[in-house]
């Protein structure tokens, strides 16, 4: 890239350079013949005062001197301010140069005039705000409220102005304007004014910040079950139970477990703060998803086997690439799959197929369903389930081990993927999560 810039500002450069060297090109024959008409003219017309006596021989000398003054020197000093023109007639802003430093800026970048057209932007604030157009005016393009208000506020004071919002599309990220003032040196010796308009992802710093207080929240409210039970097996351990062995096996394998439950919950606590940190920044990796659900499925055998539940798998043949963080779609499927095991287990078996389906704008989506045959969930309860830590029954939810984040981390890894998570079910007769993924862009 870098032994590459001098041949494209070369090629910028071009149009410039041909404007300036045009007038020099220009054949000489062609300008001494203007100057020679201008001259038979003004010869004519003063030998004829000269000859009617209405001029003397000296002034027609003299005004016959001015005339080729005027026919020949004037035509120099046209091409010079041409060529000045030329070279100087195109604003400092709007030069290559200039244009090639907005571009090269890391954040979106919009450089403006003083009445707020778009001389400049990058890649980078035309993918951020596709509407914006050079030459038109930016206010028209960002539409939010305190984006419009600043950059007034800027235009008219021209003193800098910051503002913070909460852009929702395509996905929801807090971004950080800040608009400075820049006095740009004009062709002649004055400046004009400018205003660069530069915008900061403070998505990551605000996702830390909630992160960090959800995770106190949460823990805290959390962890207080099992810290209790554990602080009071410990209490009967070294009092009433200190000489009965059966007692103390049996209060031993509780303190295990809980133990084991706290364990599980910091690690999904842990996971899904960091999905939500980065959940504006969609994974890139090509995945595989019927290799991957197969490795799921084998894992989580033994438990199949504890419960007898039969997994029944449907995998395409051909690959089911979809743009993914590995790692995180496989929490997904653990998540649905061993649910379907436990909560489902009257049922008998476990159906996780995948599947290519059209969606209604033309596309198409690669569906990972697990179903299972137990007894289903009421109606009441499907719009809730994803939220954190929300049982249906509280009791069989942690006689099963879970935490009841369980969805909550599926629904925020599938948002990061741009997927969708479909939840249906009827009494009796189980329930099917679905998991929709667009396929990667060939």
């Amino acid at each position: 890239m870098i032994a590459q810039a001098p041949d494209d500002t070369a090629r910028s450069l071009a149009p410039l350079t041909d404007q300036v060297a045009a007038p020099i090109a220009t054949p000489w024959i062609d300008r001494l013949r203007h100057a020679a008409i201008i001259l038979l003219a003004g010869g004519i017309a003063v030998t004829a005062l000269t000859v009617l006596g209405e001029m003397s021989a000296r002034a027609a000398g003299v005004v016959f001197a001015c005339l080729a003054a005027a026919a020949l020197v004037p035509w120099r000093l046209h091409n010079a301010v041409n060529a000045r023109e030329d070279t100087y007639g195109i604003s400092p802003v709007e030069t290559p140069v200039v244009r090639a430093i907005v571009a090269g800026m890391p954040d979106p970048a919009v450089l403006l005039d003083r009445a707020g057209r778009v001389l400049h932007l990058n890649a980078a604030a035309a993918q951020l705000a596709p509407a914006l157009r050079v030459r038109e005016l930016a206010q028209f393009a960002l539409r939010n409220p305190e984006i419009v208000t600043a950059l007034r506020e800027a235009i008219a004071t021209a003193e800098p102005r910051r503002v913070s919002y909460l852009d929702h599309a395509p996905i929801e990220r807090w971004m950080e304007l800040i608009i400075a003032p820049v006095q740009v040196p004009t062709a002649f010796g004055g400046t004009d004014q400018c205003m660069l308009m530069t915008f900061h992802d403070l998505t990551p710093l605000r996702r830390a910040e909630e992160m960090r207080a959800d995770f106190v929240a949460n823990a805290s409210h959390e962890l207080r079950t099992p810290l209790a039970a554990l602080s009071g097996f410990i209490d009967t351990l070294l009092g009433p139970a200190r000489d009965d062995p059966k007692a103390r096996a049996r209060f031993l394998g509780i303190m295990q477990a809980q133990a084991t439950r706290m364990a599980r919950l910091i690690d999904d606590l842990l996971s899904l703060s960091r999905v939500e940190l980065t959940a504006h920044v969609r994974p890139e990796a090509h995945i595989d998803l019927a290799p991957l659900i197969k490795q799921v499925a084998d894992g989580l055998e033994s438990l199949a086997r504890d419960r007898q539940v039969a997994i029944e798998l449907d995998l395409p043949d051909s690959p089911a690439m979809i743009a993914g963080d590995r790692e995180e779609l496989l929490r997904v499927f653990e998540n649905l799959i061993e649910n379907a095991l436990k909560y489902g287990a009257s049922g008998g078996r476990v159906a996780v197929s995948v599947v290519a389906a059209s969606v209604a704008d033309g596309g198409s989506e690669y569906r990972v369903a697990v179903r299972d045959f137990g007894p289903g969930i009421a109606p009441e309860h499907l719009p809730r389930l994803t939220e954190r830590f929300y049982r249906v029954d509280v009791g069989d939810s942690r006689s099963q081990g879970g935490t009841g984040l369980g969805l909550s981390l599926v629904k925020h890894i599938v948002n990061r993927h741009r997927g969708r998570l479909l939840i249906e079910s009827v009494l009796r007769k189980g329930a099917t999560f679905t998991v929709c993924f667009p396929p990667v862009k060939s």
